[in-house]
């Protein structure tokens, strides 16, 4: 049986310490023009001085255009290469493996902090969002693979391109309203399409040393579960990635009255030498070896490194380790190097969260 704290191998890049990698998490605490703070500096590299065999940055914006919140991490130009080459070093010299998690808004974008309207593959007129036109489509897939591009430049490992959770590429995949006659939309291969051109246009302009993850809704945001998981093989299929990264919301949910679970129906894909990750709820040490046991090659913890910065040391030191219960204090928080900008978004936005 696999273990937490066994070494993993991918196809490309440096081998992650461990199972355990910290969730692509909001915090809200980059400056105003996407540039790294300080105190998302320490937050990041805090975790990966915990131990986690992979840190990875919050969404970050890959256009102006794609910005969801103030106080997001960008990666749209080369202002933010400062910054994001400290952090890469940082959490490089704490031990862990580095990776940027690449984003766009799309329908959910925030045209109060980016000053643009937003966009989607589809329009709605009455949040004021236009539709994409084809060429505008192109320079979207194109944004992200610039952003990979200067991750790579600012010495990061790898990236992971968002395509869950409602935001842009998620659009895309959704069958109920993406019904786009230029190829975009339609049928769920056209529906793909700018997903497997963002990975392969990655993949093509980036080293053969840089790593490439996606992370995926298995359903939801217009997505069926069928659909969901088609996608999830047909990424695991093409080469292009080293990890596909699940965002379950609970590793541990069933879908229909038979009992059958979610997680089973992702651990079951053939993946040839791609790893597989899984995320949602995943809050103690006997969870995590519970996923790793159904067939994950990971766990991505979202909470629980928020709680506690060292959550794979604490395992490592006690098998029987679980987080804290909620909700904890701004001064556990703080010790935590939670500042108080992302102590108030989880104060505000994470019900039961903060005492």
């Amino acid at each position: 049986m696999t273990t937490l704290h066994e070494r993993l191998e991918l196809g490309h890049g440096p081998a992650w310490a461990n199972r355990f990698a910290l969730a692509p998490l909001t915090n809200t605490q980059s400056h105003a023009d996407g540039t790294l703070s300080d105190d998302e500096y320490r937050w990041l590299v805090a975790r990966a001085e915990g131990g986690f065999g992979l840190t990875m940055t919050c969404a970050t914006y890959v256009s102006r255009a794609g910005q969801a919140w103030g106080g997001q991490l960008g990666i749209s130009d080369d202002r933010h290469l400062a910054g994001l080459t400290r952090l890469a070093d940082g959490i490089r010299a704490a031990g862990s493996v580095s990776s940027v998690q690449l984003h766009h808004g799309g329908l959910r974008s925030d045209p109060t902090v980016t000053g643009v309207d937003s966009v989607a593959p589809w329009a709605d007129p009455e949040r004021g969002v236009r539709a994409l036109s084809t060429g505008e489509v192109q320079q979207a897939v194109e944004d992200f693979v610039v952003g990979a591009e200067r991750a790579e430049r600012a010495g990061f490992d790898g990236v992971e391109v968002h395509g869950a959770h409602g935001y842009l590429i998620c659009q895309f995949l959704d069958g109920r309203h993406n019904h786009r006659t230029d190829g975009y939309g339609g049928s769920l291969e056209d529906r793909a399409r700018m997903l497997f051109e963002v990975l392969r246009g990655i993949r093509e302009r980036t080293g053969p040393d840089f790593q490439v993850g996606i992370r995926l809704t298995p359903q939801g945001n217009g997505i069926v579960l069928d659909e969901g998981v088609t996608v999830a093989q047909w990424v695991l299929d093409s080469g292009l990635v080293d990890y596909v990264d699940m965002s379950l919301w609970d590793a541990f949910m069933t879908v229909d009255e038979e009992g059958d679970l979610l997680i089973d129906a992702f651990t079951r894909l053939e993946r040839g030498q791609t790893r597989l990750g899984v995320a949602g709820k995943i809050r103690s040490a006997q969870q995590a070896r519970w996923c790793l046991a159904k067939g994950a090659d990971f766990v991505d913890l979202g909470r629980a490194a928020i709680v506690h910065h060292d959550f794979p040391r604490r395992v490592e030191a006690d098998g029987a380790f679980a987080m804290q219960a909620l909700p904890v204090t701004r001064e556990h928080l703080h010790a935590e190097s939670v500042s108080d900008r992302f102590v108030d978004y989880l104060d505000a936005g994470w019900p039961d969260f903060v005492a």
